[in-house]
């Protein structure tokens, strides 16, 4: 089981507030408890990591995407689709690109119904133009082969895309840059907007900057 790393809770913990939700806790307090949870995770006390976030879940957004990872998995409380999508969806509307990317992922592999690629399409978008090395993976996958009609197939885009997720790592992704082989000039990840990726039936713009996730 992959544990919650460290720097995950560092870099998304309790600075990270709803715009407008009164603080009844400290900076501070949030992140210690937090912590907590992190540390409850590790050692597969899920139930009680489970609680800890869900307590954090209006007051920090690492542990509602927390939530709807053990809720989509089971882990510490009964497995809920369903409400695992509705917390997903919160933190994906304020902009937590990993909750985009683990929404996208649960469309893409029909656990909330059939395969949905139209809601799973902006989406990815979103987190890939904020550099969520899986999302910019997945996208690639789709602009590789194509996804009629919703993504012409444009080999050059899935260059630039397995290029930026390679650069953090992923192996799949260093393997496919391999493959198709290096982008043949810089340019912007995706091509569309990010007002045009939020429309229903989503069809590549080619040409149009992304704008901000």
């Amino acid at each position: 089981m992959r544990k919650i790393s460290w720097l995950f809770a560092a870099a998304f913990c309790a600075c990270l507030a709803f715009a407008g939700q009164a603080q009844a806790r400290t900076s501070a307090d949030i992140a210690a408890q937090f912590s907590t949870g992190v540390t409850a995770y590790d050692a597969g006390d899920y139930e009680k990591a489970f609680k800890i976030w869900w307590d954090l879940r209006y007051e920090d957004l690492a542990a509602m995407r927390n939530l709807g990872m053990m809720l989509r998995k089971g882990q510490g409380t009964p497995k809920d689709p369903a409400k695992a999508e509705e917390i997903y969806l919160r933190a994906a509307e304020v902009g937590m690109p990993t909750a985009q990317a683990d929404l996208a992922d649960m469309y893409l592999k029909g656990e909330l119904g059939p395969p949905d690629l139209v809601r799973a399409l902006p989406l990815l978008a979103k987190a890939a133009a904020a550099n969520h090395p899986g999302a910019q993976y997945q996208l690639g996958e789709f602009y590789e082969t194509g996804a009629p009609p919703l993504v012409a197939q444009d080999l050059e885009m899935a260059r630039r895309l397995y290029a930026a997720a390679a650069r953090s790592g992923m192996p799949e992704a260093v393997a496919r840059s391999q493959f198709l082989g290096p982008p043949a000039a810089k340019g912007p990840l995706l091509p569309i907007g990010t007002q045009a990726a939020e429309q229903p039936g989503w069809t590549p713009a080619p040409g149009v900057k992304p704008g901000k996730p």
